[in-house]
């Protein structure tokens, strides 16, 4: 029996995990015309290996014009699906963990540069760029291409885009999708009223700015098993007077739980330039707190979540059911062999490291 939070058991649907531990995805900037490469399965496969609960697989884009990058993994051909099948199949054949995907579309936010060459957007008549799209014609900065509204077809193509690679998802065997409805990215765009402009049913009121994120959580869902979780990730705020804020992060929470939504994760801010925030330990925690408080729905905090004891104060204190790592699990791959160790728990180690194991925790691993 664990003495801790951190290393009890928990469910996400039918999704047994072993602990209260989840990698959150990590866009990597090295897929090939949107399929994994080798560094894809190094990567996952090292963090498949890392003792947590749950996997992530990075932002996933549901059609070319939605990667972040021309260099994004995307999952909207047999090409993209089976590179990424190619990948799983090394992966499993080591780790049990489950898998999740965040399926995702950038919006405006799209057709830049790999952040290590600058991050800059690429103009739709330069090489490796294209025309963006958004809810309306409004760049997210002065100096950059300014995007397309989606028509109705538009907006039809990018719900079938989610529909269909929820489809692939499945046919991949993935255990639980996590809709990006965060960080600026299109859905996000849809929620803020200072990216989104419209006239019509998707614009203006609150109602009609959650109208197509739910739209797009409905078909994901009815496109992926029954017996598998579906759960989206939002951004409790922008950070910027006027904009999205946490008031309407829970009425979409509500909605979304009311759909039978699997669990929300709760992060923050990159819809605008103008953002302010103050970033410090745990500093989304109050908003995954708050989203708490209002529904009944598994919640996850994320964002400078780094120590040991304070991931399980988050935990005790009911803030959150969930911790998701980021960075943090790129500098220490092995944070939840470490937090095992801290705490005098255990964690699932693959039989070729069990030697590693330190004569002073000597329950630390299981195999």
């Amino acid at each position: 029996m664990s003495q801790t939070q951190l290393f009890t058991p928990y469910n996400i649907g039918r999704i047994a995990l072993a602990n209260r531990i989840v990698i959150a995805p990590m866009c990597q900037y090295s897929a090939e015309d949107g399929c994994m490469t080798d560094w894809h399965l190094i990567h996952l496969g090292h963090l498949a290996l890392s003792g947590a609960a749950l996997l992530t697989i990075e932002a996933t884009a549901v059609v070319p014009e939605g990667r972040i990058t021309y260099a994004d993994v995307g999952l909207w051909s047999d090409e993209t699906e089976a590179a990424m099948a190619r990948t799983l199949a090394s992966v499993r054949r080591y780790s049990d963990m489950p898998i999740a995907i965040q399926l995702s579309h950038a919006g405006r936010k799209a057709s830049t540069d790999k952040p290590w060459h600058g991050g800059a957007q690429i103009g739709p008549q330069e090489k490796d760029g294209w025309q963006t799209v958004a809810p309306s014609a409004l760049a997210f900065d002065q100096d950059q291409n300014a995007p397309l509204a989606l028509d109705r077809e538009g907006l039809s193509r990018v719900r079938d885009g989610f529909a269909d690679a929820a489809k692939r998802a499945a046919r991949l065997g993935i255990d639980a999708i996590q809709i990006h409805g965060a960080h600026g990215y299109l859905l996000h765009q849809f929620l803020s009223p200072l990216s989104n402009r419209r006239e019509d049913e998707y614009g203006g009121s609150l109602e009609n700015r959650i109208r197509f994120p739910l739209e797009i959580f409905d078909a994901v869902q009815a496109a992926f098993p029954a017996d598998r979780p579906v759960t989206m990730r939002v951004s409790g705020t922008d950070w910027v007077d006027g904009g999205w804020d946490i008031e309407q992060t829970i009425i979409l929470a509500q909605a979304l739980e009311a759909r039978g939504c699997d669990a929300i994760h709760v992060s923050s801010g990159g819809l605008a330039p103008a953002q302010r925030i103050s970033v410090g330990p745990g500093y989304q925690v109050p908003l995954a707190r708050a989203v708490k408080a209002a529904t009944n729905m598994p919640v996850v905090a994320v964002g400078l979540i780094t120590g040991y004891d304070q991931a399980e104060e988050i935990l005790r204190a009911g803030d959150a059911d969930l911790i998701a790592l980021a960075r943090g699990v790129l500098y220490d791959p092995r944070w939840p062999w470490h937090a095992a160790a801290h705490f005098g728990e255990s964690v699932k180690a693959p039989p070729q490291y069990l030697r590693s194991q330190p004569r002073e925790y000597s329950d630390l691993f299981n195999s």
